[in-house]
């Protein structure tokens, strides 16, 4: 595969779907730089995973460590402060009234993409690179196709420059999500996302399951270790 000259920014979250698109990312771009967001997250320890598997993933995989760039946190605390859902405060996982779980942080993707844009204006980055997805996901809004469409082309247009929007992980399930990062790392790849990426909504990393480590019943966790299976069985069929 040719490689793109353009400078890549991703979403990375320190989760299996941010670090895939890391790797597709490295796969393809000549620079790839990262962003993080402390949002008052329940999870926070995942900004802790984040910087293990950028590192990791420089040790394990050479021709990659050489495209990867810098590193930027950015601290979105305001939304945590303005939230009431239950990835930003102590409270159990439901459904709401308008069928939408109680995990979904109004706004999020919106305003991470929208600071996403600016960051990869000043570094001279065209290409924003993000792990929503509509197949296997909690059917949060601001994860869907068409938003994500219809916001490439608000960014380009409030920046005055082409701005590129990738979401590699859009039209796969979370089987395929593991499959898609067997293919571009093989085991290692995947032993590393298991190892140190974190999905789990409690923050939990004590327990380390053949997925990954996570309570093993929150939604994330269930998701994660359901699609982990699915996967498994495909190679056994």
């Amino acid at each position: 595969m040719a490689t793109d000259p353009r400078t890549a920014l991703v979403l990375f979250s320190g989760g299996q779907d941010s670090t895939v698109c890391l790797a597709w990312a490295l796969e393809r771009f000549a620079r790839v730089e990262t962003l993080g967001f402390d949002y008052g997250q329940r999870h926070r320890i995942e900004l802790d995973c984040r910087l293990t598997v950028r590192a990791e993933l420089a040790r394990q995989f050479p021709h990659w460590g050489a495209r990867l760039g810098e590193d930027h946190l950015l601290d979105l605390s305001l939304l945590g402060q303005i939230s009431d859902t239950a990835l930003t405060a102590d409270r159990a996982i439901e459904l709401q009234a308008n069928g939408l779980p109680n995990t979904f942080v109004p706004g999020r993707n919106l305003l991470f993409l929208g600071f996403a844009a600016t960051l990869a204006y000043r570094r001279s980055a065209s290409v924003l690179v993000g792990g929503m997805c509509e197949t296997d996901y909690s059917g949060y809004p601001d994860c869907r196709d068409n938003t994500l469409k219809a916001l490439q082309v608000a960014l380009s247009l409030g920046l005055d420059t082409p701005m590129t929007l990738e979401t590699p992980l859009m039209f796969l399930t979370k089987a395929d999500t593991w499959a898609l990062s067997q293919q571009l790392g093989g085991d290692a790849l995947n032993a590393l996302i298991a190892e140190h990426t974190h999905t789990c909504y409690l923050g939990e990393r004590g327990q380390r399951h053949p997925w990954g480590h996570g309570c093993g019943h929150c939604p994330a966790c269930a998701l994660r270790a359901r699609g982990h299976a699915e996967w498994l069985a495909r190679g056994t069929a």
